[in-house]
């Protein structure tokens, strides 16, 4: 067999859209190479169709299925020592390289002998440097001063900033000495040398310790500057989450313990644990804080609200003249406040887009309720007047700052309606036709001004579609643009920045078909930040628009079957309420129901998780949903009695089917038939 010059490997779990753009960047990147190249895609247990997806449009990839989640230094490894290539590539599924990338790194690592391993400058979906690009060892010193915030206060200090090691330029080559797992390419005599990835770690650290390693078997690291990739998830994707607190710190003292001395190792693994609870506390104060300040901000409104009202009553209207009792503020006014707001919110008055009649609906049936009850409390039984001014006034509150944000974020007063993006195509007009047709099929909120061509337009459509131009919201709406394609034509790609500007642009979609990686790359680099303009690609031939808003977000896409029932605000609140309503009975009954289980002690197991929220009784198994979408005891596909077993393409089906039509009746159906299941994992 001849000589393999590049081994690329991927791991993939349940992200089917970035593993497809991806592959195809590294379709075109190998065919430029020049030489003989394997590719291996190493799935762990995805039940998105990410594995039909590769056998069907990647046969020349070597797919290697796993039948769990055995981590990514695992999976990376059983395809590494299968692979034959003289360097070996670990890459992302969420990133995108340049049709050269790998020639590009080839011949460099061919010029330096002496490098083991090599990354990359790369580029979150809105074209900006990551950072952990070029880091360096996070010795305890360096660990020190990046987990207390040090290193991003001081980027560029020599003596702070060397985890990022932001004191050395983006655009030139280092030797450096931790490279990025998410594209770490080695030479394959080294890692003979030094070993594979450590099992130890299951997720981060695992490429710290491998970078260590190489450096301490003689061989040196380096950032190249000459090529670029894009990643839709850098190191600070999940920083406000828990779970990657815990994942990403804990690894640092796996590493401490490996390679420093014993006695330093349980210095730092102190240091270590206590930053994890500090920044894991942090995390929580920050999800609890954003979700909490919109309802806090209604809170404290229609509080001033009351006790102005109180004291406007004690005053005028009250028929003995004397204060009301310090309870009232104290404790009646915070209950009602708190039955309004629980109302408003189970009626959608922080869904989106918002309405007037939700709120109104939500306050109404919140004074009802405590108009009733008030009568059973004597104690506390005050003004009913009070209560309903309280109620108008709370209306005229969560109405008004919703207007007020409103008008200060769109200039105008049209609170439920959402603002469409004004959105243009970068591509020629078939794949723009196609980009229209697969943003109204996924119902995306947006405003297709038009395409630009990647290719040279004629002199007369490009000037003529800029001097011409007036911001769409000027435009007459029963007379809008014509559907021509050539009237639908904005210029060509060197007038970008101007057609931005002129159309006020909130987006451009990329058409993979007409643009390299290397175009879109330079675009996204190049074009202003300001205003900000979002960036998604289209890939060739594929039915996913993908893209990232920022390097702090994770990567998002536009897909078919977007608006799912299921996934609507409304019936997210009705599912939860009937998870705790249900969890809650099944553990009151448990003494008696859990002789009917199969599995006893999974069954008052999953009680908990599904009433702590980290489980869901019915819902997905064999279809991906959202990203937060909790994971289910039972699928649909569970109720169908059949001789013979469903294939997968059968039970997803069958879950699109229940994700597009649910009603809560219908997981009480499942729970019902499926009953002695509730225990499985």
């Amino acid at each position: 067999m001849p000589a393999v010059k590049l081994t690329v490997v991927i791991v993939n779990y349940n992200v089917c859209y970035f593993l497809e753009q991806a592959l195809l960047s590294v379709q075109k990147a190998v065919a430029k190479l020049g030489a003989p190249a394997e590719v291996f895609v190493v799935d762990n247990n995805s039940v998105d169709g990410s594995v039909a997806m590769v056998r069907a449009r990647f046969p020349e990839v070597i797919l290697i299925e796993n039948k769990d989640n055995p981590g990514f230094s695992k999976a990376n490894n059983q395809a590494m020592r299968l692979a034959r290539g003289e360097y070996v590539l670990l890459l992302n599924p969420d990133t995108v390289v340049e049709e050269d990338t790998f020639r590009a790194c080839c011949d460099f690592m061919a010029a330096h002998p002496d490098g083991g391993g090599l990354g990359v400058t790369m580029l979150d979906g809105q074209g900006k440097f990551l950072p952990e690009s070029k880091r360096g060892l996070p010795t305890p010193l360096v660990a020190f001063y990046k987990i207390f915030g040090l290193a991003s206060l001081f980027p560029k200090s020599k003596t702070f900033g060397r985890y990022h090691l932001g004191f050395l330029p983006k655009d030139r080559n280092h030797e450096i000495e931790v490279l990025s797992g998410a594209f770490m390419l080695m030479r394959k005599t080294a890692l003979d040398q030094v070993g594979l990835l450590d099992e130890d770690y299951f997720m981060y650290g695992e490429d710290i310790d491998l970078s260590y390693r190489l450096m301490q078997g003689g061989w040196k690291n380096y950032y190249f500057a000459g090529t670029r990739i894009i990643h839709y998830k850098g190191e600070s994707t999940k920083r406000t989450s828990v779970n990657y607190v815990f994942v990403f710190y804990r690894a640092m003292v796996i590493f401490a313990r490996k390679h420093f001395a014993p006695q330093r190792a349980g210095t730092f693994s102190l240091l270590i644990n206590s930053a994890i609870w500090l920044r894991a506390g942090v995390a929580v104060l920050q999800r609890v804080l954003s979700q909490a300040t919109p309802v806090l901000l209604d809170a404290s409104l229609m509080y001033a609200g009351m006790y102005f009202l109180k004291s406007y009553w004690e005053q005028n209207h009250k028929y003995v003249r004397t204060d009301y009792p310090p309870e009232f503020m104290l404790v009646a006014v915070p209950a009602y406040i708190l039955v309004w707001l629980t109302s408003a919110y189970f009626s959608g008055a922080y869904d989106q887009p918002t309405k007037t009649s939700r709120i109104v609906r939500g306050i109404f049936v919140g004074t009802v309720v405590i108009s009733a009850v008030s009568n059973f409390f004597d104690a506390y039984r005050f003004s009913k007047a009070l209560i309903i001014l309280g109620g108008a006034w709370s209306i005229a509150a969560l109405v008004g700052r919703r207007l007020g944000s409103h008008f200060l974020r769109y200039r105008d007063l049209r609170l439920s309606e959402r603002r469409q993006k004004n959105v243009a195509i970068v591509g020629s007009a078939a794949e723009s036709r196609r980009v229209r047709h697969l943003l109204e099929s996924a119902a995306v909120q947006a405003r297709i001004i038009g395409y630009v061509t990647p290719d040279a337009a004629p002199e007369s459509t490009a000037l003529s579609a800029l001097q011409a131009a007036r911001p769409p919201d000027s435009q007459d709406p029963k007379n809008p643009r014509p559907q021509d394609p050539k009237d639908d034509q904005l210029g060509e790609v060197r007038q970008l920045e101007d057609i931005i500007r002129i159309y006020a642009l909130d987006e451009l979609i990329f058409c993979g078909k007409d643009l390299s990686a290397s175009q879109i790359i330079t675009l996204m680099v190049g074009l202003p930040q300001h205003p900000p303009v979002a960036y998604k690609i289209l890939p060739e031939d594929s039915e996913y628009i993908i893209g990232s808003s920022s390097k702090d977000a994770p990567g998002d896409y536009y897909a078919l079957d977007i608006a799912l029932s299921l996934f609507q605000p409304q019936q997210v609140r009705n599912k939860r309420v009937l998870d705790v309503l249900t969890s809650l009975g099944l553990l009151l009954g448990a003494p008696g129901l859990v002789w009917l289980q199969k599995d006893k002690a999974g069954f008052v197991r999953n009680c908990l998780r599904v009433l702590g929220g980290t489980r869901t009784w019915v819902g997905l198994r064999h279809m991906a949903g959202p990203k937060n979408t909790r994971r289910a005891v039972l699928s649909p596909a569970d109720a169908t009695r059949t001789g013979t077993p469903l294939t997968e393409a059968t039970r997803r089906r069958l879950e699109l089917l229940y994700a597009k039509d649910y009603e809560p009746s219908t997981d009480l159906t499942l729970l019902l038939r499926c009953f002695r299941h509730l225990g499985q994992e």
